[in-house]
């Protein structure tokens, strides 16, 4: 099990773009089409899906909004740090 991280560490570890929305971390990415996005969420899917741990997906027309939090550990841990970049290297 990962261990929660301190505000400090999360500010310190969290990617470039993301952003901290309470007990989540937040990215939205942005496409030039719907397809290109829906593509982008199923890639990340597969990656959330090799690593059970499964962020929160919501697509829009143009963007894709991920979060990611440990619900087991009731907030942000370095898995999700982990899963952020991996996202980030889907794009």
């Amino acid at each position: 099990m990962a261990s929660l991280l301190s505000d400090e560490e999360i500010e310190q570890q969290k990617p470039d773009d993301w952003e901290r929305d309470g007990d989540e971390i937040v990215r939205t990415y942005e496409f030039d089409d719907y397809l290109k996005g829906v593509a982008f969420a199923s890639e990340v899917g597969e990656v959330a899906e090799e690593e059970f741990h499964h962020p929160e997906i919501i697509i829009g027309y143009k963007e894709v909004e991920v979060r990611l939090t440990s619900h087991e550990e009731g907030g942000i841990t370095d898995t999700d740090v982990e899963m952020a970049e991996r996202f980030d290297d889907v794009r």
